[in-house]
């Protein structure tokens, strides 16, 4: 009976390293380089400098990019023990530069040490798990959305070489990656699932376009956005551009996807746990009333809701983790998408308690508080949105089970197995019972 709520002592000091490191080295650059200033962003001399020190720090605890394989530089750490990891690194959004855990270089890692060839990986895969480029992985298509029959972007052979053209949304760090990881249909005359591909294509290659960088809802159009709208003009790529097979495209992308949907469950769990500290922290300041707000009834329920929302959360997202350790494929498959579904819920609820709770503080920009709002609506549309996910949830849960042989009457209540226990308790039952 191995059933365990405990983490082990040694990975246990690890965290508390960890947690510790986060909150006096990495948040304070995020109250400095906030405004205009993407923490991902390699050609900034400035902050560089500033990282170097921190992730050496990070390699000497053996804390340095744990998703990857012991052969790939890192520990092999399993989903659990990334997701006890993440609660502590999604407070900031430079804690997962500094440990090497940056979307969507993690998952672009991982297709390519998997799908990759040895000189794939020499070129793209030690400079990125070294930290020294960031990539890019373009897929999303502005017409698209979730329905990948609408894609348009192709590419098809010209000699030996490929010829790709078309347009890509929401291409993140497009404007100063190294190289951008590209799904484009080749075979039109297929399913989508089966006619399309992937691609590495250097940054440099002549004919890709930057068309504008989009920002996100809580920041300002005056700063520069980091998600690239793509025009692809007949970009030409030799043969040995193709990650993996051609036609694989979305075996590789379900790959990289489910990791990094459970991921950004695992950091949620962080952003929730924020807001939760600051709504105490306010209800323990703040007296209006003749008394203080924590000791106002709604206010404790305000507490008490967010607390349990929080601990269900964390608890299912842990469960989806083990699920993906044990590899088992179908269940972890159901519970990453109810994880998904329930990111954007709890985080709404409890930030809107936090907000509620700080008034008038909360409405403004002064307080983490109002990115944290604008990360829910996101939460519920990036890596596939949350009705797609519902749907996966109901397809695998009514696996097992079969349709009732008489529609007018649910199966655990037919008269026929009425009978049947019936028969099977004869010797039991006397004459009264019987005829009930």
């Amino acid at each position: 009976m191995a059933w365990d709520f405990e983490t082990d002592a040694d990975f246990q000091r690890q965290l508390d390293w960890m947690d510790t490191f986060v909150r006096e080295e990495i948040e304070p650059i995020g109250l400095i380089w906030n405004k205009g200033t993407d923490p991902f962003d390699v050609r900034n001399p400035t902050t560089c400098a500033l990282i170097k020190p921190l992730q050496e720090e990070v390699r000497k605890r053996e804390l340095w990019a744990c998703h990857l394989t012991p052969d790939l530089g890192g520990q092999g750490y399993g989903q659990v023990k990334l997701a006890l990891m993440n609660e502590i690194l999604g407070r900031s959004q430079w804690a997962s530069r500094v440990f090497g855990t940056q979307a969507p270089d993690t998952g672009n890692a991982e297709i390519i040490a998997h799908y990759g060839t040895q000189a794939q990986k020499a070129r793209y895969l030690q400079p990125l798990l070294n930290g020294e480029i960031v990539s890019c992985y373009s897929m999303t298509e502005p017409q698209a959305g979730s329905d990948p029959a609408e894609f348009r972007c192709r590419a098809w052979r010209e000699g030996n070489d490929w010829v790709l053209d078309g347009e890509k949304y929401f291409s993140s760090h497009a404007d100063f990656a190294e190289f951008l990881i590209v799904m484009a249909i080749t075979d039109p005359d297929v399913p989508v699932h089966h006619g399309a591909t992937m691609f590495l294509v250097p940054r440099d290659t002549p004919g890709i376009e930057i068309l504008r960088n989009v920002g996100l809802m809580h920041e300002s159009l005056d700063e520069p956005g980091s998600h690239g709208w793509v025009r692809y003009n007949r970009v030409r790529l030799p043969a040995d551009a193709v990650l993996g097979e051609p036609g694989k495209a979305f075996e590789l992308a379900q790959k990289r996807l489910g990791g990094g949907r459970i991921h950004h469950a695992m950091r949620t769990v962080a952003y929730c746990k924020r807001a939760l500290d600051m709504l105490c922290e306010r209800a323990l300041s703040r007296h209006t009333q003749g008394s203080l707000l924590s000791e106002k009834q709604t206010v404790q329920n305000y507490i008490a809701d967010s607390f349990i929302q929080l601990e269900q959360f964390r608890l299912l997202v842990l469960y989806a983790a083990w699920w993906c350790d044990k590899g088992d494929r179908h269940k972890s498959r159901a519970y990453i998408s109810a994880v998904k579904v329930q990111a954007a819920e709890v985080l709404h609820d409890i930030v809107r308690r936090a907000v509620q709770v700080h008034g008038a503080l909360g409405c403004s920009n002064e307080t983490p508080l109002a990115g944290l709002w604008m990360a829910v609506p996101m939460m519920g549309v990036m890596d596939g949105p949350t009705e797609v996910h519902r749907v996966t949830v109901a397809k695998q849960v009514l696996r097992h089970y079969t349709a009732s042989p008489d529609p007018l009457w649910p199966s655990e209540w037919l008269p026929a197995k009425i009978d049947a226990a019936r028969r099977k308790f004869a010797d039991y039952l006397d004459d009264t019972v019987g005829n009930l």
